[in-house]
């Protein structure tokens, strides 16, 4: 049997747990074949393209499956590690949850979905004569004809479009789509294409991907989250919409944010896509476009601020935890500068919680910087740096650095902080300002007389590193990277704003203004640049080169907390990866083409940093956490179906 929430069938064919990780003893029926006799609502006997197993909440049935353990022998996903965990052992199961499948019913489920691949034999077995035209086809000739339907588009939403109907229709060619051509894939699923994603999201809706938990599911969380089909949840990434890339509020329709994540989550660091769950958070908007839009999807007020919002939040967080256990990642994604520090500070305690716009940013940073320093020289305590923008973006690099830098040095946290100056909106952060900063601006504040704008800023500071993560395009002017390239023989410039309209300059403006000399990195990807004959290939400093890897890394050591030591060792295993080859093209960021070797790489490192800080559960240490990383990650390959 299987099943559509893909944790109760017994086919080791399809279980999709890896070899890896050991199976603890599950309830499953006799026999791995699909049922195929069915009961309709009048308890008769129905057409035999699906039967439906209904699993009694109260009690087990004199008809229930018994218990055996099952063994998995595929390779293919970081298997169940929660079956030690009693929090999610006896969980009440929504009645309707679990079905098995053949026939039309198996065409239109894309976890089991294989279209024109199913063999002679498993189109006899499952009842597909007739439903497929006649030819049966591999996956890569599938994969490759998906690539060129694709291709066809030039506007990228509608490419956007077209991945997420694959992704919905048939799910493992989705994801070998996605690894086999990630350069040219990625700005698709994520930055920049999903910022017009997500600003369009009621419209190009198909089918739910994820959760809405919205002020009206107050008091139902726990039953809500019952209400997906996956029990073995691994990591959720949920966002409340209010800060969206650079685009703003966009409520409830910031669900393409969860969505893209988790799909990287699985192409590139190898989490099957089971144990992923997209959430939304929705709590109202104030965005004036969407309250007046009668087409919009959420809920239509004003967002909620102070006690209701935490009592919402603190549902949400309990719910989860009771339902998936200590051991679930929770990966929070574009919330607003004034929750982002307080949620991440609130249950980084108490939860295996992340923030990627403040943490994952500031490692990929991070990474980039270790490995400029191959170019420029000198050590990360050597160089000053000028951030345009202090959000949680900016705020969150800047203290990483300095961890980084006091790590090296010995030197204290609040010393190494005074290599680093931030401007806001109302100029240098300078201690004058103090009673009227943000809690989380004031580390930054330094002796220096108040300074308005960005280019005096440059003149005053003389920064070898200027980095923008402001939200505004085009601030990087031509006077400002002339002016980092007066003092710097090769100035470091990230202009990481996405999406690209955001961006604080293009990478042409960077090194033709610069006369070719800037050592360039963005937050959206940009063409190589020609310039005096010269090709320069521009770095993307991609959150995505980091958080696969690092929850991985997370979830095969069984780690229940985040430490900031983890991050910092992320960085360092990015900045290994990039080699002699990359930096003589100008790159500091190495290529996406092997970024499932970069994840492995960096979930070796987050783990055994885990096990060295004893956050670790799954004991014991494996004795080589690359292989293991690497022996633990998804693959979406077609298997045969009985």
């Amino acid at each position: 049997m299987f099943s559509l929430n893909g944790s109760s069938f017994t086919n080791n064919s399809l279980s999709g747990v890896s070899r890896c990780l050991t199976q603890s003893s599950r309830r499953g029926v006799s026999g791995p074949m699909v049922v195929v006799a069915a009961v309709n609502s009048n308890g008769k006997p129905g057409d035999r393209n699906v039967s439906v197993l209904v699993e009694n909440s109260m009690k087990e049935s004199a008809a229930a499956p018994v218990e055996k353990e099952i063994k998995s022998t595929v390779t293919g996903g970081v298997g169940d590690v929660y079956g030690e965990d009693s929090a999610t052992e006896d969980q009440s199961i929504t009645p309707w949850t679990l079905s098995v499948a053949s026939g039309y019913s198996l065409l239109r489920n894309p976890h089991y979905n294989k279209g024109l691949a199913f063999s002679e034999k498993e189109r006899d077995s499952h009842y597909l004569r007739g439903l497929l035209p006649p030819v049966v086809v591999n996956h890569d000739l599938q994969v490759k004809k998906m690539m060129n339907n694709l291709r066809q588009y030039e506007v990228p939403l509608q490419r956007y479009i077209t991945m997420m109907d694959i992704q919905e229709m048939n799910e493992r060619p989705y994801y070998k789509l996605l690894m086999d051509n990630v350069e040219e894939l990625l700005p698709i699923v994520y930055t920049p294409t999903v910022g017009e994603a997500c600003r369009k999201y009621g419209s190009i809706l198909r089918r739910p991907q994820g959760l809405f938990i919205s002020l009206k599911e107050k008091g139902k969380i726990n039953e809500v989250l019952k209400n997906w089909p996956e029990r073995k949840i691994q990591v959720i990434v949920v966002t409340d919409g209010e800060r969206i890339l650079g685009l703003g509020d966009l409520g409830c329709q910031g669900m393409g944010i969860p969505v893209g994540k988790l799909s990287l989550y699985t192409a590139l660091g190898g989490i099957r896509p089971s144990a992923c769950l997209p959430i939304t958070i929705d709590v109202g908007t104030n965005n004036e476009d969407l309250l007046n839009d009668e087409f919009y999807i959420g809920l239509r007020q004003r967002r909620a601020r102070g006690q209701e919002y935490a009592e919402l939040f603190d549902e949400f967080m309990y719910a989860v935890k009771q339902n998936y256990g200590e051991k679930v990642l929770i990966q929070f994604e574009d919330f607003a500068n004034h929750n982002a520090f307080d949620l991440l500070a609130k249950y980084g305690t108490s939860h295996l919680v992340f923030n990627d716009d403040i943490q994952g940013t500031a490692s990929v940073v991070l990474a980039g910087l270790m490995a400029a320093l191959q170019l420029v020289g000198g050590t990360l305590s050597e160089h000053t740096f000028l951030f345009l923008g202090a959000g949680e973006a900016g705020t969150g690099i800047a203290e990483l650095i300095a961890l980084e830098m006091s790590k090296q040095t010995g030197i204290p946290l609040e010393e190494t902080r005074k290599k680093i100056w931030m401007l806001d909106s109302k100029g240098l952060i300078v201690n004058s300002r103090m009673e009227s900063l943000q809690h989380f601006k004031r580390p930054w504040a330094h002796d220096h007389e108040p300074v308005k704008d960005l280019v005096n800023a440059v003149k005053s500071i003389k920064p070898t590193v200027l980095i923008g993560s402001s939200g505004a395009g085009r601030t990087f002017t031509k006077e400002v990277v002339q002016a980092m390239a007066t003092f710097n023989e090769k100035p470091i410039i990230f202009a990481l704003s996405n999406p690209t309209s955001q961006s604080e300059c293009t990478a042409e403006e960077a090194y033709s203004w610069s006369e070719g000399r800037a050592i360039f990195a963005s937050g959206s990807p940009f063409a190589p640049v020609e310039y005096n004959g010269k090709i320069y290939a521009s770095g993307q400093a991609n959150n995505a080169y980091i958080f696969p890897g690092f929850g991985l890394g997370l979830i095969i050591s069984g780690a229940i907390r985040v430490h900031d030591d983890m991050l910092l060792a992320a960085s360092e295993a990015l900045a290994e990866q990039v080699s002699q080859e990359n930096f003589e093209k100008g790159l500091i960021y190495p290529p996406f083409t092997n970024i499932r070797k970069i994840s492995a790489n960096i979930a070796a490192k987050v783990a055994a940093k885990a096990y060295e800080l004893g956050l670790a559960t799954r004991l014991p240490e494996p004795a080589n956490l690359v292989a293991y990383a690497e022996s633990c990650m998804y693959r979406p390959a077609y298997r045969s179906y009985r």
